[in-house]
């Protein structure tokens, strides 16, 4: 099956059979044709072998002390540190997918870790004990609630307003649209056009993102930018499609003067 249609079936199933390990590989793959995706879920199967005791803090204690995880705090903004294959070449990468790797060796072990999105900075929590999280790209560092706040406090400035919510659990899919928008805004910085199109190409079957991805002007203003007008057009034809109203009109204005740019 290819890449693209993989990953639509994975994130558009249930929300529980959804595999973090496979659906950011599958990402990985998107970007990066090539990229082996059954041979690096089976380098994640060795890692969680490998684990000595079967718990939150051996998972940990096996990632940070025993293989040497780390954040890459170099070149954060690589976007290699998004791509969970390079994060296991590497050994380093960004909070998110760090978080990605333990909660995976965790599934595989029947061990509860769960991902915390956290604004600015994603965390794992042990699901088996309240206020414990753990903070991979600092090294495995233990946090209780306050120290999730200050660290919140340190990022966003002393201003802003934490919320408990903040450290509830971050579902799989919440997950992946995570590190789809970190892709998006590095390729943006970068001006990688390429990149855009091909985070806006997975992000447009994602479940629940904000209208202009479901209705396709993200993915069409990515074609367009390559000059694929045609391309961005039918995107928007078939938005135009699927809206009622005013916003069927204006998808289909738009869709018209992209197709006026190829005369």
């Amino acid at each position: 099956m290819e890449v693209s249609q993989r990953f639509a079936q994975l994130v558009q199933g249930p929300e529980e059979g959804l595999a973090l390990d496979e659906a950011c590989l599958l990402v990985a793959a998107h970007f990066r044709p090539g990229v082996d995706v059954g041979a690096q879920l089976a380098r994640i199967d060795d890692l969680a072998a490998e684990v000595e005791q079967a718990t939150f803090d051996g998972v940990v204690d096996h990632l940070c002390r025993r293989q040497g995880f780390r954040g890459d705090t170099a070149t954060y903004s690589d976007p290699d540190n998004s791509f969970l294959d390079r994060v296991l070449d590497r050994r380093s990468g960004i909070p998110i997918t760090l978080s990605v790797l333990a909660m995976e060796v965790g599934r595989r072990l029947e061990v509860s870790v769960a991902g915390i999105g956290m604004p600015g900075h994603f965390l794992i929590a042990d699901g088996a004990r309240a206020d414990v999280f753990v903070d991979l790209f600092s090294g495995g560092v233990v946090l209780d609630r306050a120290g999730c706040i200050a660290l919140f406090h340190h990022i966003q400035g002393p201003d802003a307003r934490f919320v408990d919510a903040f450290l509830a659990p971050t579902g799989p899919r919440a997950v992946v649209a995570r590190v789809l928008a970190n892709l998006r805004a590095g390729a943006a910085a970068r001006g990688d056009r390429r990149s855009l199109l091909a985070a806006a190409e997975l992000r447009a079957v994602l479940p629940g993102l904000a209208a202009e991805v479901a209705d396709g002007r993200e993915l069409a203003g990515a074609l367009a930018a390559l000059g694929r007008f045609g391309d961005a057009a039918a995107v928007l034809e078939a938005g135009a499609g699927q809206a009622t109203g005013s916003d069927a009109d204006r998808l289909a204005v738009q869709a018209r003067r992209l197709r006026a740019r190829l005369n």
